[in-house]
């Protein structure tokens, strides 16, 4: 497949933290990029934020141009006429289906019948979204992972009338995008990864909840337990490495034991509705002072960068690149 991405415009609606960082990653992969911000307030940061990202990416050595020679090729703006070229359209509102509906109108009268229309959700059924829209085949998931322009995650989801081919041609471009994607060919709630994950936040709040540890304890375990091997393998070739037998015998008396409530956990439920958003206002799980919070989001912005020099010495095929390295030499 001849992918050329200076050749493909791409379209994103919402600019927020997300948006913005979706936006960087598109840029660097070197589309044509129109931006449109659904709300007028987005355009006062986004481009503050987007050369911000630019500038850390090229200190880190993800981009070898100045900002300005990316920022060339990004239109800033809140007319959805200037999407009209573009091959792609990528909506990352917030999870609202009103307002998605909305955008998904204002997207459609202005690009081509064999455009491309996806949405950045985490939480509602591509199966449903796409029947809020006038050609259902075309349309997609694309789950980013924040900060998206150094994560190496992306899953592409097929709804229930989505044209699988045309997945595997997104999947074939998120390549350009330095994406490990994940081609998901039939919808799920929470696709792949919040499923897998939000089993574990689960059972991390109900073991703090229930007295068996603080949330220090957990987030300690996490980090010096799953933090030093998922980078590297994931959980299969976790238990391929340590010995399939041992997980097949701690199953049968484990699994009855864990948390499986249907019910949204008292304690985030506590937070929320106490108007805690985590590092965005300084109330969360932790309690955080305002420059605390601060230097958490600069801290972590940093490390996913740091996270991602390391993550790449060791991509996906590694094993297979050395297995051919040593056939040549032998």
């Amino acid at each position: 497949m001849n992918l050329i991405p200076q050749e493909i415009p791409v379209g994103l609606v919402g600019l927020g933290l997300m948006g913005c960082s979706i936006t960087t990653c598109l840029l660097i992969a070197g589309h044509p990029v129109v931006a449109v911000a659904p709300i007028p307030d987005d355009l006062i940061y986004a481009l503050t934020r987007i050369q911000d990202h630019l500038e850390r990416s090229l200190q880190h050595g993800l981009i070898d141009q100045q900002p300005d020679h990316y920022l060339s090729k990004l239109i800033l703006t809140e007319d959805y006429q200037e999407l009209r070229p573009c091959q792609l359209v990528i909506e990352c509102t917030i999870e609202n289906r009103a307002i998605k509906e909305s955008v998904y109108q204002k997207v459609e009268r202005v690009i081509a019948p064999d455009a491309l229309l996806a949405s950045n959700t985490s939480a509602i059924p591509i199966s449903v979204l796409q029947q809020l829209t006038q050609h259902p085949k075309r349309f997609f998931g694309l789950h980013w992972a924040e900060p998206a322009h150094t994560t190496r995650f992306l899953e592409i989801i097929c709804g229930d009338d989505s044209a699988v081919s045309q997945g595997e041609y997104l999947y074939e471009l998120a390549h350009f995008w330095r994406k490990e994607p994940i081609l998901v060919r039939k919808d799920i709630a929470g696709f792949i990864t919040n499923r897998l994950m939000y089993a574990m936040y689960r059972e991390a709040i109900s073991l703090v909840e229930k007295g068996y540890a603080t949330v220090e304890d957990v987030d300690r375990s996490c980090r010096n337990n799953a933090g030093y091997f998922m980078t590297l393998v994931g959980v299969f070739r976790w238990m391929d490495l340590t010995g399939v037998p041992a997980y097949y015998t701690v199953m049968k008396d484990l699994l009855p034991t864990l948390n499986n409530s249907t019910e949204v956990p008292k304690l985030i439920d506590d937070i929320v509705k106490s108007g805690g958003r985590g590092v965005a206002n300084a109330q969360g799980f932790y309690d955080y002072t305002p420059e605390e919070a601060k230097l958490w989001e600069e801290t972590f912005t940093e490390f996913s960068f740091k996270i991602r020099e390391i993550a790449l010495q060791y991509p996906a095929d590694y094993v297979k690149q050395k297995l051919k390295e040593k056939e040549k030499g032998s």
